[in-house]
């Protein structure tokens, strides 16, 4: 049997064009296709990055409301949920400000260094308030 490997991640948010423009213009998605689940009124767009292939599932059902949305990763911690998303990414100053100087997209955390040894990190919140970490790897 082959090794698990993670395929997507998924994300529910309220607006599903413009989540998907600010995710494929802050880490190079594009889009891969819309789906359409008729029974519970869910619309689906997948997300696949141009270059390692990773995915990104945005989803959207009317009616929805906002979970978490914490300031900050410790208090994010402090849900036993999903606190955040994380990008590696080469060049993290640029893509921390590519980030936030997309439309709606606030900092939360800059530049530092991470508590994992060598590594640099970053928080940034989505349009929508999601907590999205950068972390630039040796």
């Amino acid at each position: 049997m082959a090794e698990p490997r993670l395929d997507h991640v998924g994300l529910a948010v309220h607006d599903l064009d413009a989540a998907a423009e600010w995710y494929c213009a802050a880490f190079g998605y594009e889009r891969e296709l819309t789906l359409r689940v008729d029974p519970i009124d869910l619309d689906i767009v997948m997300l696949r990055h141009t270059v390692h292939g990773d995915r990104l599932e945005l989803l959207h059902r009317p009616g929805s409301s906002a979970g978490l949305r914490a300031a900050d990763p410790a208090e994010a911690a402090l849900s036993e949920a999903f606190g955040h998303i994380a990008f590696d990414v080469r060049g993290l100053d640029a893509a921390f400000e590519r980030a936030v100087g997309l439309l709606g997209a606030r900092p939360v955390m800059t530049p530092q260094p991470s508590p994992e040894k060598g590594v640099r990190m970053a928080f940034v919140a989505d349009p929508e308030g999601n907590l999205v970490e950068l972390l630039e790897r040796p």
